[in-house]
């Protein structure tokens, strides 16, 4: 018989099969100490992903392992498991996992979920966005997205681009949305980048903070040419760190804050203090040290409140009537109107020469 172990959390008895299994084998740690690792940092884990739907990335053998994305919950689930229903670009629709406690998060550890890729909503109609609907290119109406309230500033490493790179476009960055009036705070990716993220107030679509944060990644290009790029396409990125402003698209999930990698490190992408930034690396990071970190020195997104997305949107506005079209999408989405071609620059100037 399986080796298993019980666990009272939030009101429910979770099981957690196999707890002495290896799930990260540069220092052997085990699924038990995966789950003991998120019991240490439930407040802040809390904090920042509760209510919110998760798309489950499973590792059932451990970081080394084979592994899969699951949007839907399987059929057979607890009674009190909460779920809720969300879509894809094309309208897709499936039941996803809803972090409501940490009872949901042990579930899904005890399947093989390493870390959480995390909706930028909340579950519930009280949190419905009231805007207009979209449609793309063909005049589809595109599935509604409910109130988005977080924007996601992924800082992407290009070829030959320092993590001492990095933390200089993070700093950047931080300054254009101190201008801005925007609070924006940093946590490690927990593989190669950095990732900044911005409270919001409850206001606006996905389709509106993706608008906001294409204009963030061109004002910063254009304040740090020689640092900092917008441009899609990674042939035209050269050595500078790109704004990733896709990973705000509508429907889009992002790696989320205090969740492990799937890294034989056991890496976890950590919310950090500004003035930490000049000394921590991803690696210093793990499911061994965060804990005591967070003990020392506490959560450094506690006193996070809801920003205005309103300065960001202006310039957006102010960027389309000067003729700039809208930035590419990624592909798994329909055409979107004023979007530029699809086709890659290089090839679209092959083609024009022939």
């Amino acid at each position: 018989m399986s080796e298993s172990t019980d666990i009272e959390v939030d009101g429910h008895v979770v099981t957690i099969s196999n707890p002495s299994k290896i799930y990260f084998t540069k220092r052997g740690d085990t699924k038990l100490d995966l789950v003991n690792y998120y019991l240490a940092v439930a407040d802040p884990l809390m904090g920042v992903i509760r209510d919110r739907p998760l798309l489950l990335e499973r590792y059932p053998d451990g970081a080394s392992g084979k592994s899969w994305f699951q949007k839907r919950v399987p059929k057979s689930v607890p009674d009190w498991l909460q779920t809720t229903e969300v879509s894809t670009p094309n309208g897709t629709t499936s039941d996803a996992l809803v972090a409501a406690d940490m009872a949901h998060i042990l579930w899904a550890v005890n399947l093989g979920c390493l870390g959480f890729h995390v909706w930028p909503t909340h579950a519930g109609a009280d949190r419905e966005s009231t805007a207009p609907p979209v449609y793309d290119a063909a005049g589809a109406v595109l599935p509604p997205t409910g109130v988005t309230d977080e924007l996601r500033i992924d800082l992407d490493p290009s070829p030959g681009i320092s993590f001492d790179d990095l933390r200089n476009a993070a700093v950047l960055t931080r300054d254009l949305c101190t201008e801005l009036g925007i609070d924006v705070r940093i946590k490690t990716s927990g593989s190669r980048g950095l990732h900044l993220y911005a409270l919001l107030e409850p206001k606006w679509d996905g389709y509106q903070v993706r608008a906001a944060a294409v204009a963030l990644a061109r004002e910063l290009e254009r304040r740090h040419p020689d640092h900092i790029t917008a441009q899609w396409w990674k042939e035209e990125r050269g050595s500078r760190v790109f704004i990733d402003f896709n990973q705000n698209a509508p429907h889009k999930t992002v790696f989320g804050a205090w969740s492990v990698r799937p890294k034989v490190g056991a890496q976890v992408s950590t919310p950090i203090s500004w003035d930490a930034l000049p000394s921590v690396t991803n690696d210093d990071l793990t499911i061994a040290t965060v804990p005591a970190r967070l003990a020392d020195l506490g959560d450094p997104w506690s006193d996070r409140a809801p920003q205005s997305l309103e300065p960001l949107l202006q310039m957006s506005e102010k960027d389309m009537a000067a003729g700039l079209m809208d930035a590419p999408w990624p592909p798994q989405y329909p055409k979107m109107p004023n979007e530029p071609s699809r086709v890659q620059p290089s090839r679209a100037r092959k083609d024009a020469d022939e």
